[in-house]
């Protein structure tokens, strides 16, 4: 993706009378690389905006971006030094003000064309994308539960520039430090640097295959992850002087790097399995065909690659891959589309590339035309800083529209916003019926329930260490009932029904939560998971050692389309445990999950659009009961009737989104259910 706006001259001449191609460190100007670098690009377009999965493309960058640094490194290194000022200032100007022309492009569409309901995730990661830390705020978000109901943000893609930005600034000192530490002992800096890619690409290697077999999603955007491709592609340009292939071997393996890079995303789960050791395949496709070399055999890759218009193509390739991806996202959220087909998804990359070109010829090159005009050594950077400028300042407006759109009208359970109670028997509608729903939908997705909301602390379960047991509503006196929730986020989201009550009897309300573990005697949402399954057994041993006065937990699971709604066995196995320590049980029938995030829909389709309803017959089976060997000491709250209408699931209740995504309440509804869920819990534990 690298911009190659600075590039050596060109020429290629083979070797006399050797049959062999003359091998090339990147001191020259190889128009076959551009092709591949087109390949790349095109590889990750078409995939992202017809096929759906991800290429190994940007692993090619990542390779290539090596190769081309650790050849212009280590000269600059013999001929006598490296400027590593100067080169971080050429690195900021190639990088950042294409970056800042699509990021601040992408604002003035997003407000525009964006729903609302995304906003707030997209500014977040519009500020990570500026300061290159994209990969690190993705790869939080990915160990946070509570984040993945974002969405793919319309410069999420940035991760990957963000990588590459992270190993233009290291690895330029990293290699100053190794030689000067080696001219100290009388080493060379060749192979120094040799000795320093060496161990580099080994460590990051290991520590790829491990911790994406630990963790897939976090490693994907681990810098340390992916050192070893940028290594890798580094250790190729020192040797590939050495690398003298037959004319036939260079013409097989330059095709086979080609068909192999092609199949990649195909034949591997590059989405699911990357990086690890899968990324050695488009990483060793791109090496063949480096490797092959600019062969004038007819049957050669390199007359393809270095054939019009894929040079030129590669010379925009990384404007290409920065405006795909949320001209692909604009495109589908104003077409209410998730997948393009084929007349917009020729439109998106159709519009890519104008939008590529144009910032190549009115961006990249005047600035580089500037540079050698006048050049300077603190140039480069305030060329950068001017461009990142108007970024963060619209940045810092679009976050204060943000804020000012998400203050709420109303509180539920006023008569404008009722919530919940616009669903109970008998109710009365005394508010406006033009009321602006509550939470906005700039705020929906932000609507969520802390489980130590009245700024207790949690403590430690002694013997239990994976137990965190919280206060969510203190009690003055110490010998009050204690009301325990218990499970994963689908109760953790029930504490605002829960609290009122509390409140208003001077109980104690504490939880147990764990994300995707509701309470069973297995793992009811990731079958075998070991931690969930000792985590569920600690918390049945503790809460029977407590005897609470109430525990509350989810009672139905997997109430979705195309997934039938059940109470398991796993389930009343755990209340029968609770039942033998006569501790209560109120199980709250699971509410829908959705195929899609109804703040969206409804930010897209508009209140009340039936796109956004599902029908409650395709979610919800009738009749649902408690099944036979249920502990007496268990009772059912059924809420199906205050979540859904009797024939539809909608988004939105009494003028109050229900949904912060495809399977949470908001906090606002919850707290809506007070007045259904308070009595039945008094009625169980009493006064």
């Amino acid at each position: 993706m690298t911009s190659t706006a600075e590039r050596p001259t060109a020429g290629s001449p083979a070797v006399p009378g050797t049959g062999a191609r003359q091998p090339s460190d990147g001191s020259r100007f190889r128009p076959e690389i551009e092709g591949l670098r087109a390949v790349a690009s095109l590889l990750v377009v078409i995939y992202h905006v017809w096929i759906g999965r991800v290429s190994g493309g940007v692993d090619v960058f990542f390779a290539l971006t090596g190769f081309l640094a650790a050849g212009q490194l280590v000269r600059a290194t013999e001929r006598g030094g490296l400027d590593l000022v100067g080169q971080w200032g050429r690195t900021l100007r190639r990088l950042v003000p294409p970056a800042a022309v699509v990021l601040a492009g992408t604002v003035v569409a997003s407000i525009v064309l964006l729903p609302e309901s995304r906003w707030p995730q997209a500014v977040r990661e519009l500020v990570a994308s500026a300061f290159f830390v994209e990969n690190w705020r993705l790869a939080a978000d990915s160990v946070d539960y509570y984040a993945s109901r974002d969405s793919a943000s319309v410069v999420q893609h940035f991760w990957s520039l963000s990588i590459q930005g992270q190993f233009a600034i290291v690895f330029p000192l990293v290699v100053v430090a190794t030689t000067l530490l080696a001219r100290r002992v009388g080493i060379a800096a060749r192979p120094a640097v040799n000795a320093l890619l060496l161990a580099a690409t080994a460590v990051s290697l290991v520590w790829s295959v491990t911790s994406t077999a630990a963790d897939q999603t976090y490693a994907y955007f681990d810098a340390l992850a992916r050192v070893w491709e940028f290594t890798l592609g580094g250790l190729l340009a020192l040797h590939l002087h050495r690398l003298r292939l037959p004319t036939w071997a260079g013409v097989v393996a330059g095709w086979a790097g080609l068909v192999g890079l092609a199949a990649c995303g195909v034949l591997l789960d590059v989405e699911g399995g990357f990086p690890g050791y899968l990324a050695l395949w488009p990483v060793t496709c791109a090496a063949m065909v480096i490797v092959a070399g600019d062969t004038d055999h007819r049957l050669g890759t390199s007359r393809l690659l270095a054939s019009r218009p894929l040079p030129y193509l590669g010379s925009i390739s990384f404007p290409l891959y920065l405006w795909h991806w949320p001209v692909l996202l604009l495109a589908s959220a104003t077409f209410h589309v998730s997948e393009p087909g084929l007349l917009l998804g020729l439109a998106v990359v159709g519009s890519s590339l104008l939008l590529a070109a144009g910032t190549r010829h009115l961006v990249e090159d005047p600035l580089l035309r500037r540079r050698r005009v006048r050049p300077g050594p603190l140039r480069d950077h305030r060329a950068a800083a001017l461009a990142l400028a108007p970024v963060l300042v619209l940045a810092m407006a679009w976050h204060g529209v943000t804020v000012a759109r998400s203050a709420p009208s109303g509180v539920a359970g006023d008569p404008d916003h009722p919530g919940a109670a616009a669903r109970v028997a008998g109710f009365v509608d005394r508010g406006s019926p033009d009321a602006e729903p509550i939470p906005a939908a700039v705020s929906a997705y932000e609507d969520w329930v802390p489980y130590r909301d009245e700024g207790t602390g949690c403590t430690g379960v002694p013997d239990r260490p994976a137990l965190e047991l919280c206060t969510y509503v203190p009690a003055p006196d110490p010998a009050a009932r204690t009301i325990v929730v218990v499970g994963d986020s689908h109760m953790q989201q029930f504490l605002p029904a829960v609290a009122p009550i509390a409140r208003e009897r001077g109980w104690r309300v504490q939880t147990l939560i764990r994300p995707g573990c509701p309470l069973s005697t297995t793992a009811e949402s990731n079958p075998g998971e070991a931690d969930c399954i000792t985590w569920n057994a600690d918390a049945l041993d503790a809460l029977a050692a407590a005897r609470p006065a109430l525990v509350v937990a989810q009672a139905t699971h997997d109430v979705r389309l195309g997934r039938t709604e059940a109470t398991t066995p796993e389930m009343v196995e755990a209340w029968g445990r609770l039942a033998a320590a006569g501790v209560p049980v109120l199980g709250v029938r699971d509410n829908p999950r959705f195929a899609y995030g109804p703040p969206s829909c409804v930010d897209s389709y508009g209140r009340g659009a039936p796109e956004c309803d599902v029908p409650r017959a395709d979610l919800y089976p009738e009749g649902v009961e408690l099944p036979p060997g249920t502990p007496s000491t268990v009772s059912l709250l059924d809420l199906s009737d205050v979540v859904c209408l009797p024939t539809v699931c909608p988004p939105e209740i009494g003028r109050v989104m229900a949904y912060l995504d495809d399977n949470h309440l908001t906090a606002t509804f919850t707290a809506s259910l007070a007045p259904v869920v308070g009595p039945r819990i008094a009625a169980l534990i009493g006064s």
